[in-house]
């Protein structure tokens, strides 16, 4: 496939540098600021272009700039495509104000990717509007499984639902980790070994959980001993809530994803 990035940011650099790995593509990045374009050709081997050129139909753009930005760039864009495949990796925007802005065009898929796409471990949520070829939406699942796993969402609020859980969820993870550090800080650890503790537990408790066939709930009820020390820690944490708030903080993520969406898709 040939394909071009309109935007030169961390994640089109994750997914330009999964699609270097994988091979087979001809790769290209529209970037704006000079520095950034010779930096993204030195370090992935792609064209790098300060304008976008005109595309044929049977290439892949992928719109990687800020939502903001997405309206101005995509009316740029609307008579350069020439039938082109658009995937937009930006949040937010719908389908139908992006069809729009590119000037009726109809070849679009909206995806959802998050962070760990970074290191080669994402979770990209994928929406192909009714009425696409099935070839449009398996070159974008074929395009983010460089760098991760697809999942296909039926409808469009799917991917505010995915949002909250893949999408804002290594955040989560992260927010976890940082309380787990200082607590392990707390009772002496230094912070270089806290940092191991807890990074190496977590490694070590996802491993299990996808290789185990037990469920998740029965792992945790397996190191939880009656009267014993976890049973105490999961205690406190059921007294405060935090279950609870997790999912509560999950149904807030999911809320503002559909605000945002309906903001950003207006003309």
């Amino acid at each position: 496939m040939k394909i071009t990035f309109i935007g030169g940011g961390n994640m089109a650099g994750a997914i330009l540098a999964g699609l270097a790995r994988q091979g087979g593509h001809v790769l290209q990045v529209v970037e704006l600021d000079a520095a950034k374009r010779e930096q993204l050709a030195r370090d992935y081997g792609v064209a790098a272009f300060g304008a976008a050129p005109a595309f044929a139909a049977d290439e892949v753009v992928v719109l990687a700039v800020k939502p903001q930005q997405l309206k101005a760039v995509c009316e740029g864009l609307a008579e350069r495509l020439n039938g082109a495949l658009v995937l937009s990796i930006a949040a937010g925007v719908r389908v139908d104000a992006l069809s729009r802005w590119l000037g009726g065009h109809a070849r679009i898929v909206r995806i959802m990717p998050n962070t760990p796409a970074m290191v080669g471990r994402g979770v990209s949520g994928i929406y192909a509007p009714q009425g696409l070829a099935e070839a449009d939406a398996q070159t974008a699942a074929t395009v983010m499984q460089a760098v991760g796993d697809v999942v296909s969402l039926p409808s469009e609020t799917g991917i505010d639902d995915i949002t909250a859980v893949s999408g804002s969820g290594p955040a989560y993870v992260f927010y976890f980790i940082e309380a787990m550090i200082a607590g392990a800080v707390k009772q002496g650890f230094d912070a270089a070994t806290a940092r191991a503790l807890v990074l190496g537990t977590f490694d070590g408790a996802v491993e299990l959980a996808r290789q185990s066939p037990l469920d998740v709930a029965t792992l945790r009820q397996n190191v939880t001993s009656k009267g014993g020390t976890t049973e105490r820690a999961i205690a406190r944490f059921e007294q405060e809530g935090v279950k609870a708030a997790i999912a509560a903080g999950m149904d807030d993520c999911r809320a503002r994803s559909i605000e945002l969406g309906q903001l950003l898709s207006q003309d």
